[in-house]
């Protein structure tokens, strides 16, 4: 695991650009797996400048995202398809038909897993985006999710909620069910590009990059992985 330490969320950002540039500059049809959430957004609005500026083309680029809320739409402006329209969609030259997330509003959740599990095994991430949660999640799989898990329905810790309420108008509408990639999709990728920001994500990163291999901290899984590079603020970097 590569771990690159970065003073502020520009240089984070810039960091994680070089990163996802590597891959889609070496090979124009990658399949990249996104993240949503707080912390893939400077990246992103990273990608969008580069695109303007440099001319970085997304043309024949596919994607693949970790998760979506169960019981909303993309009509809803707190759904993750929603999010990535708006944060990097709508300002690349993408085709959306080569975006992929799963369906978090159908009448059967697990013909949808099992669909998404499918999709992804005919479409290998070449990388994958990750966040980490506070309490070590990864994509929505929360401690104790089993690290040979595909794509599953999951319920939402409290924590999770309360960290995802700052989006809803109360922790009442924050959804208490996701959709997201198992484990096991995840670390199919052939890359993983993790970023994190912030001191309340210091013992998370700690536990990821020191701590035991374990169920516990999901996150910990990608030690393991052969290709790891973990892009984080001095803040996050604090318990290393």
């Amino acid at each position: 695991m590569k771990v690159i330490v970065t003073k502020n969320a520009k240089e984070l950002a810039n960091e994680a650009l070089k990163v996802m540039l590597e891959v889609v500059k070496s090979n124009p049809s990658a399949i990249i797996g996104l993240a949503t959430g707080s912390s893939p957004i400077g990246l992103y609005k990273s990608m969008i400048a580069d695109h303007l500026e440099n001319g970085t083309s997304y043309a024949d680029i596919k994607t693949v995202n970790l998760d979506e809320y169960v019981g909303i739409d993309e009509s809803n402006d707190q759904s993750y398809i929603y999010f990535m329209k708006d944060n990097l969609f709508n300002h690349i030259n993408i085709n959306l038909d080569n975006t992929n997330l799963p369906c978090g509003k159908v009448d059967d959740m697990q013909a949808e897993c099992d669909s998404y599990t499918s999709l992804l095994n005919s479409m290998p991430q070449d990388i994958q985006l990750l966040g980490i949660g506070a309490n070590g999640h990864i994509g929505f799989n929360e401690p104790g999710t089993a690290f040979d898990s595909t794509t599953h329905i999951v319920e939402l810790e409290e924590g999770t909620r309360l960290d995802n309420a700052r989006f809803f108008a109360s922790l009442d509408d924050v959804p208490k069910y996701a959709i997201t990639m198992g484990i096991a999709n995840i670390t199919n990728a052939k890359k993983v590009l993790v970023v994190a920001n912030g001191a309340n994500k210091a013992k998370a990163v700690y536990e990821m990059v020191k701590g035991e291999v374990s169920e516990s901290c999901p996150a910990s899984v990608l030690r393991d992985h052969k290709d790891v590079v973990l892009v984080i603020d001095e803040d996050a970097a604090s318990m290393l």
